[in-house]
């Protein structure tokens, strides 16, 4: 396209949806986003492998089948624990909320009897009680172990905690905030290493693509459950956050730490995490997959209410989630968005617009689709890439962008050749047969036909004394008559392969061999010539009192192009023939013929002509002409 206003236009309605779609959006948007987000991930996925493994041990269906139904008494968790110690792992992380002190062991069942009956239920000497808290906490202590607990909106108790540092004052404005938490009993939390939140936060869509690894309860800063399990694997006394940019530093792993304090989940190429069924543990005793592994008891059975959607899959146990999770922090997989994420989809906008545009001026409309395609194959690669490398591009608004600037040059390329072939048809349609009026619209390269140098045969006519009658016709009549003569003679002219150049007065003047090449194009002239004199004749018997027409035919080379202004332009010819062709048809009048040929349309025609003689053609000087029988 020759003018840069398109482009200008595109660009800048590319650089309006880019800002649209970089600010806040809405809730459909985000989703969008962070289905893009998926897939690059996805994508760019890789099995990254840790001398940290992390294990799960699963309470599934077949378990509760076995062991009895959902929920377990204290003391068989206690049992589990104790079965999964003796494995040897590292630490073990308690997937399992504990609501409240025990409610269902005998002991628990005794201090409630004693309860209701004000004291005065006593339990016999010698009978063995067991409480299933105590339990608990005695296969905890001594074992490194990691508590879960959950969030509340309501102020509630406030979950133990490690230090976390910062060098420097760290923005955590975003942080996932909760007045309170549900907790495990003083006894069981006191024997626990550690403790973090199990619970998971979903996205607008409902997918749990984050897990924290810091967040707020109860007015201090706490770990996330992974990250926990993690810290206690390496056995590291804080968590570090040292600035610039902004990382989170637990034992030797650091990791790049967003405003919210979330991890970033990755779909896994593989089944990177093991499962171990929970019943086979308590059955067979310590598996040899546990030994120095993060192990993760919880459940998959639907009995349990763990299951959320996720990126692995529509129904995903919290417990594969928090062991995914903690398998990224163990190899360090946390992809975050840039420092200066808007200046990063910016440049790949930018990118993607500049080609876009570059495209649609230069190629073809299939060749520049096909081109656009590639171009946006291209960023989604140069996305994937970053996400491999750890950094999350915004892909929506470079995609966005990109493709509206594309579809816009194009709209704008289609309705510019649209416009083109409609002022093309408007000029020539009354003046060319059907069929070159199309050759031209497919052939010529713009509104404007370029100037060309070509053989041409002008034919003019005049009608004799017309002058005169024009005087004494009624106006009404005068326009009739001319409209009726210039649409015989036009169709004849075209029929016979022409193309009328213009109207002027009572005049006619047609050109052949142009704008296309047209074979024997001096013969048809001819041809066109005495065929006109017959039409003509029968018209004037129709049309008393107008003079007879008169026709001056020559060839040679002539100039043909477009001339005039933007607004109104005018395809003609430019040469000695035509101005011979003018002399000639005037000359008719001297020598009292029809139709006067000039010497270079005579031997060009190969018609057999009667000579008319010598004659002085003013301006041109003296020439052998010829007429038709």
């Amino acid at each position: 396209m020759r003018s840069a206003r398109p482009a200008i236009f595109a660009a800048a309605l590319a650089f309006v949806v880019f800002l649209g779609l970089a600010l806040p959006q809405t809730a459909a948007l985000t989703g969008l986003r962070e289905q893009l987000i998926d897939a690059m991930l996805r994508w760019s996925a890789r099995a990254e492998k840790s001398d940290l493994p992390v294990v799960m041990v699963d309470i599934d269906t077949a378990s509760l089948a076995a062991h009895g139904p959902w929920p377990w008494r204290r003391e068989t968790l206690a049992e589990l624990i104790r079965a999964v110690a003796a494995g040897g792992p590292r630490v073990i992380g308690l997937d399992i909320a504990l609501d409240g002190p025990d409610m269902r062991s005998s002991a628990a069942l005794a201090r409630q009897l004693d309860t209701l009956t004000k004291g005065r239920a006593r339990v016999p000497d010698g009978t063995a009680l067991i409480d299933g808290d105590a339990a608990l906490a005695e296969a905890i202590d001594g074992n490194s172990v990691v508590l879960g607990w959950l969030l509340t909106p309501e102020a509630g108790a406030s979950p133990a905690g490690v230090p976390v540092l910062a060098r420097a004052p760290a923005d955590l404005a975003q942080i996932w905030r909760g007045p309170g938490a549900i907790v495990a009993p003083a006894n069981v939390s006191r024997a626990a290493d550690g403790s973090g939140t199990l619970s998971l936060p979903g996205d607008a869509d409902g997918v749990v693509r984050r897990v924290p690894l810091l967040l707020e309860a109860g007015g201090r800063v706490v770990p996330g459950f992974a990250a926990e399990l993690v810290r206690l694997a390496q056995g590291a006394s804080s968590y570090i956050i040292s600035p610039g940019p902004q990382r989170l530093g637990i034992g030797e792993i650091g990791l790049p730490l967003a405003a919210d304090g979330m991890l970033r989940l990755v779909p896994a190429t593989g089944p990177l995490v093991a499962a171990i069924p929970a019943g086979d543990v308590l059955r067979s005793g310590p598996h040899p997959v546990l030994k120095g592994a993060i192990v993760i008891i919880g459940g998959s059975a639907p009995e349990l209410g763990g299951l959320r959607p996720s990126l692995f899959d529509p129904l995903t146990p919290s417990l594969r989630i928090h062991a995914e999770a903690a398998r990224q922090i163990a190899t360090g997989v946390a992809p975050a968005p840039p420092s200066k994420p808007l200046l990063w989809s910016a440049a790949a906008a930018l990118a993607g617009v500049g080609g876009s545009v570059a495209i649609a001026a230069l190629a073809s409309p299939l060749a520049a689709t096909a081109g656009a395609v590639l171009l946006l194959a291209g960023l989604a690669a140069a996305f994937v890439v970053a996400a491999g490398s750890g950094v999350l591009v915004d892909p929506l608004p470079a995609f966005a962008a990109t493709a509206i600037a594309f579809i816009t040059l194009e709209l704008m390329r289609f309705a510019a050749t649209v416009l083109r072939e409609a002022q093309l048809r408007r000029r020539f349609q009354q003046h060319l047969a059907p069929e070159v009026v199309d050759r031209i619209v497919a052939d010529a390269g713009g509104g404007r036909l370029k100037g060309e140098r070509r053989t041409v045969t002008a034919l003019f006519t005049d009608i004799e004394g017309f002058s005169d009658w024009s005087m004494r016709a009624e106006p009404e009549a005068l326009i009739g008559v001319l409209d009726g003569y210039f649409e015989g003679l036009s169709g004849i002219v075209i029929a016979h392969g022409g193309m009328i150049d213009k109207f002027v007065g009572d005049a006619v003047h047609a050109f052949f061999n142009m704008p296309l090449d047209l074979p024997d194009h001096a013969g048809r002239a001819i041809d066109c010539a005495t065929k006109i004199i017959a039409w003509s004749e029968d018209f004037r018997s129709r049309n008393p009192g107008l003079g007879r027409t008169r026709i001056g035919i020559e060839t040679g080379p002539a100039i043909v192009g477009d001339v005039g202004l933007s607004m109104k332009l005018d395809y003609t010819a430019h040469g000695a023939a035509v101005n011979t062709a003018a002399r000639l048809e005037a000359l008719n009048k001297q020598t009292g013929t029809s139709i006067l040929i000039g010497p270079v349309a005579a031997a060009s025609s190969g018609r057999q002509l009667r000579p008319a003689g010598e004659f002085d053609v003013r301006g041109i000087g003296r020439l052998a002409l010829f007429t038709v029988d």
